[in-house]
């Protein structure tokens, strides 16, 4: 029986100490994942993470261009990191891959969805069950963000780093975010409407940049770095 199953059986039957018990298990399996991902992603060197939605198609101008940004950071020695499945995160691999680059892939266990593309480097694919584990690996191994167009889990991701740089609790890294008119509207809000209130300072705004081509978001990290030393965020 499964830890899950384990819980889901004592919430029935009300057997408080049993998912107590089973909580504490957990911790197990957590740090087994996060040993896993330290243990492999320690070895890859520097590295770009690329986000987009797993909903893009081959014939999309998003995946196009996010095949072309891999491209691009590899020729210059970066590896690419995505959520290792279809859509975007595909074009970002296969961009790499094609290219001879190191090509990563964190893959997240859906019931419906999310499998893993095949342009993952063999001895670079790691699956995870919990996203806040994943979430942590894309933040520790990344020397920058790409966000290219995508649905709450892109968000998600952007967010949140957004957040821990702008409380200090990771160090400085570029995240760019690529199409002006998909993005435009919602940071043109943030821009009005969170400043006015005053909910973020306005130095807040240089956290991140918006481009619309795979040599301009490429290029920012290529500067960022000419100025700081590759390392991992914390």
């Amino acid at each position: 029986m499964t830890n899950d199953e384990t819980i889901r059986k004592a919430f029935e039957n009300k057997n408080w100490h049993e998912i107590k018990v089973a909580d504490s298990w957990q911790i197990f399996k957590l740090m087994a994942e996060f040993v896993d991902g330290f243990e492999k992603l320690a070895r890859i060197g520097p590295c770009v993470s690329i986000f987009g939605s797993a909903r893009t198609k081959n014939d999309h101008r998003y995946y196009g261009l996010a095949e072309n940004i891999a491209r691009i950071l590899t020729e210059r020695g970066y590896g690419v990191i995505t959520g290792g499945g279809p859509g975007i995160m595909e074009a970002a691999n296969k961009g790499a891959f094609e290219v001879g680059g190191k090509s990563v892939g964190l893959n997240i266990e859906l019931p419906f969805e999310q499998f893993h593309n095949k342009f993952i480097d063999r001895d670079k694919l790691l699956s995870f069950d919990y996203f806040f584990v994943r979430k942590v690996m894309f933040m520790k191994y990344s020397q920058g963000f790409i966000i290219m167009p995508g649905g709450f889990g892109t968000m998600d991701e952007l967010f949140e780093a957004i957040t821990l740089i702008q409380t200090g609790k990771v160090a400085r890294f570029p995240i760019i975010l690529v199409g002006k008119d998909y993005w435009g509207g919602l940071f043109d809000w943030i821009t009005s409407r969170m400043i006015e209130e005053q909910n973020i300072s306005p130095e807040d705004l240089n956290l991140y940049r918006i481009v619309d081509s795979a040599e301009e978001a490429t290029e920012h990290i290529f500067r960022f770095y000419d100025k700081y030393v590759l390392k991992p965020n914390f």
